[in-house]
């Protein structure tokens, strides 16, 4: 038996449906949405609406931008000459963070696991290898997480890009193995950026 209407019941399932939001949490903010004046729910839901019309993939790296290329793959500060290939958009932030890194970036958009139905075709590795075949890239670090996933889709992309002759590393191990490369603190991914060895 329910005990709202059902748009607040639909409402909250929605909430409930994000990552990391529990039931209780998905009715707080649903509650706090209801509490809010008509002009800032309008905006909230203008600005869901707006992300989802406006961000893409950047035609280059693979990471989320509004336009046709992202900021980091523009900047002509950035060394072109290195590529640090991470399976999402979080990673990007993570190590940017750092503030020790200077090249540029690709995004997979997921990792390579059998388990749940994603081969290489299912993420940006194509992508990747357009990129590498072009000639201007000296150096891949394979900074996917340190899981099994992570380390089999590090391993299958050094496999493909042998060929062209490119340095491939990989980050060290200062990062816990079976953590996310966004929980790292800055410290630990600076070290881990440093200590990185041929993969």
């Amino acid at each position: 038996m329910s005990f709202f209407p059902p748009t607040l019941e639909n409402l909250t399932e929605k909430f409930a449906s994000l990552p990391g939001i529990g039931q209780k949490s998905a009715q707080r903010l649903a509650f706090h949405i209801l509490s809010l004046p008509d002009q800032d729910a309008a905006a909230f839901a203008e600005a869901i609406l707006e992300a989802k019309r406006s961000v893409h993939c950047c035609s280059i790296c693979q990471n989320l931008t509004d336009s046709d290329v992202c900021f980091i793959c523009s900047s002509p500060r950035r060394d072109e000459h290195t590529v640090c290939v991470v399976s999402d958009p979080k990673a990007v932030i993570a190590i940017e963070r750092s503030r020790e890194y200077n090249g540029l970036f690709h995004v997979l958009h997921g990792v390579i696991s059998p388990l749940n139905h994603v081969g290489p075709d299912d993420i940006k590795i194509k992508e990747l290898v357009t990129r590498v075949a072009d000639g201007s890239i000296e150096e891949i670090i394979m900074a996917t997480n340190p899981d099994t996933e992570g380390e089999t889709t590090a391993k299958y992309i050094s496999r493909l890009l042998k060929p062209f002759g490119v340095k491939i590393t990989r980050l060290a191990y200062g990062i816990p193995v079976g953590s996310s490369l966004e929980f790292a603190d800055d410290a630990t991914l600076m070290r881990a950026l440093e200590g990185r060895q041929e993969f």
